[in-house]
């Protein structure tokens, strides 16, 4: 391990803290929504196919890169050259890859100040204070703002801490957390009229529709994003790792955690759903296609939660803590990014890097709500359908091609010992060399399609 470079302390800690850097709104938003849309339970089982084919191997090769540089995103892609030319080219795939993060977390913070401001307004609902409750439900500048600066406060404040101190401290908080409330939610949310329906709906496969094409690219693709593949998170996170730890056995604690949490969140939201379609609010439109997400989760449950009278402002506050959670432990891993190459680079202290580098990502965000209509959907478009399956494509390619097999083997040996001797490693290196950067391209032109 470098001298004097921060590693986690423990395996919990590591294993928490990558798997909140995956879970985020795209676990507990993004994956309810398409299973609603693609059949539940058949989307499930597809879904828990495509996590184990498509991104645990990539998850595998991201985390070994990062432990094999014991650097930023950059400096750890350079050291898999082996000519200036291939450590030329390998900064800029890190530097490629560097941008999805910066990219998503200035979209990313405005849709988490939104989380906030919802859960703000539960609280000010409990107390009465029923004007502030509004303002922090409309749709204003200022109430995107004030939601956003919240949320980057938080961000900058765990970052700031260091990986001891602040992402692995905060994220065995958070994590648990998490859980907490998905099952107080969910014992709720079981207890209304309809949600028997909407369980069965996710649990109960149709087998006609396990074939269907747009199914297994929209399982496919959710599989690729709901790991954050391409989005140098699960790479720095790795570069933290100690190299006694098994590492295909790390990166599979992380892949089983992170998928626990898009498949417990279908346990709450469909259920919701159809209790909420049994008091009348529409959640499909007359082709019966599903209503946008954004719609799902900011205007269709809080009138799920208005109907349930007295208690409904306890469960929004729920329901609203926990998709903040959810965001925030994601977050923290996009700012952390940047923050460790301003550190490693230039020797900045890691609180000014945080406040530094999270004040000009907020400037950006700034700028994206007083532009909303014209920037916010350009911006989430160019950073999730192009640079970052552009980024997990070269990643997977330097990953293949470009570093060596002995040198890979070395690598995974490093808690491993007897790594030779699995099937993983007969199956790993040519899957990553030929199967993963084709799996990737297929994802991009799902993307484009």
């Amino acid at each position: 391990m470098a001298d004097g470079r921060e590693h986690f302390s423990s395996r919990i800690g590591f294993v928490l803290a990558a798997a909140g850097a995956a879970v985020g709104l795209g676990n507990i938003w993004g994956f309810p929504t398409q299973a609603a849309s693609n059949g539940g339970g058949a989307f499930l089982l597809v879904y828990l196919l495509m996590i184990l084919v498509v991104a645990y191997p990539m998850l595998v090769v991201e985390m070994a890169i990062g432990r094999h540089g014991q650097a930023n995103p950059i400096d750890s892609m350079r050291k898999l050259g082996r000519s200036p030319v291939s450590k030329r080219l390998g900064g800029s795939v890190g530097l490629i890859g560097l941008l999805v993060p910066c990219l998503v977390l200035a979209f990313y913070s405005i849709v988490g100040g939104w989380l906030v401001s919802f859960m703000l307004a539960a609280a000010a609902d409990i107390v009465g204070l029923t004007d502030v409750s509004n303002w922090l439900k409309g749709f204003s500048v200022e109430r995107n703002l004030f939601g956003a600066a919240v949320f980057y406060l938080l961000t900058i404040l765990i970052v700031q801490a260091g990986v001891k101190e602040g992402i692995e401290k905060w994220s065995t908080r958070l994590m648990p957390a998490l859980f907490v409330l998905f099952g107080v939610l969910f014992v709720y949310v079981m207890t209304l009229p309809g949600a028997t329906q909407g369980l069965a709906h996710y649990l109960i496969p149709d087998f006609s529709k396990v074939m269907d094409r747009d199914l297994i690219l929209a399982a496919m693709g959710q599989g690729f994003f709901s790991l954050t593949i391409g989005g140098c998170s699960m790479l720095i996170y790795g570069s933290y790792l100690s190299r006694k730890e098994n590492l295909p056995k790390m990166a599979l604690n992380v892949t089983l955690v992170d998928t626990a949490v898009a498949v417990i969140a279908g346990l709450v939201i469909l259920p919701a759903m159809f209790a909420a379609m049994q008091q009348g609010v529409e959640i499909y439109d007359e082709n019966g296609a599903l209503l946008s997400s954004s719609t799902l989760v900011f205007d269709v449950l809080p009138m799920l939660f208005v109907g349930l009278g007295v208690v409904g402002p306890f469960i929004a506050l729920i329901f609203f803590g926990l998709m903040t959670i959810a965001a925030l432990t994601s977050s923290i891993s996009m700012l952390e990014c940047p923050v460790s190459l301003m550190s490693e680079r230039l020797g900045t202290k890691r609180p000014i890097a945080s406040w530094l580098l999270g004040g000009l990502i907020a400037l950006f965000s700034a700028v994206i709500v007083f532009n909303f209509g014209s920037m916010f959907g350009q911006v989430a478009t160019i950073a999730t359908q192009y640079v970052q399956p552009i980024a997990a494509l070269l990643f997977s390619l330097y990953g293949g091609w470009v570093w060596s097999r002995s040198e890979k083997l070395k690598e995974l040996r490093q808690g491993y010992d007897k790594i030779e001797d699995g099937l993983f490693w007969k199956i790993w290196p040519v899957y990553v060399k030929f199967v993963c950067p084709a799996l990737v391209i297929t994802v991009i032109w799902m993307s484009l399609a």
